[in-house]
């Protein structure tokens, strides 16, 4: 929807509310909502402001300490909230409404760049100097449950009902029960340009995955984060709840945020062969023979295997995010990369066009922005250095000692990204230590929590 279409629905009385909102650094969209006519004589002109504590809060809201961006000696001031006229949708499932995402900057107009939409454009501004762009898509997986989530938050969010008895992996009768939610997310959210590939049933109870038609990194992180936001809002509408949460059960498997990547020139997959995309593939046959693909490819690659330890902060940026890295749970827990092998770090998938690399550890509490920009950063670095990928892995990865292992807490994740010479070169200093203070900050949080599990193993034995 353009910015006259826009003003045209405000006018007719089709859009009485314009959401404004920019992705916070969990990914969740933070703004204010404003008349129509508000919008189109004030804030469409001159953008609006937030308080710039927003960036460093936690999950809480509570204002954190030791960070230079916003702070109390400062007085946490505001800033400005730049509308992106490109990303204006219809919303579907909040009548009357539009929502517009914004860029966060300075009141100079500069970028705040530690903001995860600014993080993004850098990486896609930077490959566009090399002429290049960037296809990407996100899988997202997660769990729906039969209450709705006032009913969850009451019962401390312990005992909730899957909305299926029993795994549900590729299933449809089961599935079928929960069209009356998921057909709703599939139709309205393709209307909210937010285009929806397919939905499935997953390996866990009461668990789907969804797919997108792939798009370039910042729409495509764009779509994601309101995709999250929409569908918890529509499942509310319709009495139930739903969890990005990696790990919400220690007895199921986690929720995943499967993302593929491939670069592109002039039309073509540059992640081909030379020889690959000079040969046509016959109208509905896949060749039984894995792609070797180009160097360019196994330089990328290369850049993924080498950097992406150091940059997991980016793919699971949660305490919880860590205890889906588990033997035989669908997840990786190693450093590896294969072709159509679902044990290891990253999958190489696809034929001809189509062929891409699928990363494998973001968990779906993964914010979009920051996951898309270290894999396009790593992935560069090795074309940049040269780094080939090594032989394909052929195996099980999750019981072989000689492959390097992921990082297995929050705390070990910010200090690798803490380390990182190359996050530093790719991102700025001010922008990895500002993600590292939030990685810490979330760390300590849970060191002084006391848990359920605590409870239950000390309270009357110890």
């Amino acid at each position: 929807m353009t910015h006259a279409q826009l003003a045209s629905r405000i006018r007719s009385g089709a859009i009485d509310t314009v959401i404004v909102a920019f992705p916070d650094v969990f990914g969740r969209l933070v703004g204010k909502r404003f008349t129509g006519k508000f919008f189109l004589d004030h804030v469409a002109r001159h953008g609006t402001h937030a308080c710039n504590y927003l960036l460093t809060v936690n999950i809480e809201m509570d204002p954190q300490d030791g960070f230079t961006l916003a702070n109390w000696e400062q007085g946490f001031g505001d800033f400005a909230m730049c509308p992106d006229f490109g990303t204006t949708r219809m919303l579907p499932w909040l009548s009357g409404s539009a929502l517009v995402l914004c860029d966060y900057a300075h009141h100079n107009g500069k970028p705040v760049d530690e903001a995860p939409r600014s993080v993004l454009r850098r990486q896609v501004e930077a490959l566009a100097k090399r002429k290049l762009t960037c296809h990407i898509a996100s899988e997202l997986e997660f769990f729906l449950f039969n209450e709705n989530y006032h009913e969850a938050f009451t019962a401390e969010y312990r005992n909730l009902t899957p909305s299926s008895d029993y795994r549900i992996d590729y299933h449809t009768m089961q599935p079928a029960r929960d069209e009356f939610t998921l057909r709703v997310v599939r139709n309205w959210m393709t209307e909210a340009r937010v285009p929806v590939e397919s939905s499935k049933g997953e390996w866990g109870r009461g668990q789907h995955e969804v797919n997108f038609v792939y798009d370039q990194p910042l729409p495509m992180a764009d779509m994601h984060v309101v995709f999250k936001q929409g569908i918890r809002e529509i499942a509310a509408q319709h009495g139930k709840s739903i969890t990005f949460m990696p790990k919400p059960r220690a007895s199921e498997v986690g929720s995943s945020c499967h993302i593929h990547i491939s670069l592109w020139r002039d039309g073509k997959n540059l992640f081909q062969a030379e020889d690959q995309r000079r040969t046509r593939p016959k109208s509905g046959v896949r060749s039984p023979e894995f792609q070797t693909g180009s160097k360019l490819f196994r330089q990328f690659l290369g850049g993924l295997m080498k950097y992406s330890p150091g940059l997991c902060y980016c793919f699971a940026p949660t305490i919880n995010s860590y205890k889906r890295y588990q033997s035989a749970s669908w997840a990786p827990t190693k450093m590896a990369w294969s072709h159509d092998n679902r044990t290891v770090g990253f999958r190489v998938v696809g034929q001809n066009s189509s062929f891409r690399i699928e990363n494998r550890m973001p968990g779906a509490d993964a914010n979009p922005y920051l996951a898309y920009a270290a894999m396009m950063a790593a992935g560069m670095a090795g074309v940049d250095e040269g780094i080939d990928c090594g032989k394909d892995y052929h195996g099980n990865a999750y019981v072989d000692p000689r492959l390097r292992a992921l990082p297995k807490s929050l705390r070990q994740a910010a200090d690798l990204l803490d380390q990182s010479a190359f996050a530093r070169k790719a991102f700025g200093d001010h922008v990895v230590d500002f993600y590292v203070r939030t990685a810490r900050l979330e760390v300590e949080a849970y060191d002084n929590a006391v848990t359920d599990w605590e409870r239950r193993r000390y309270f009357e034995r110890i």
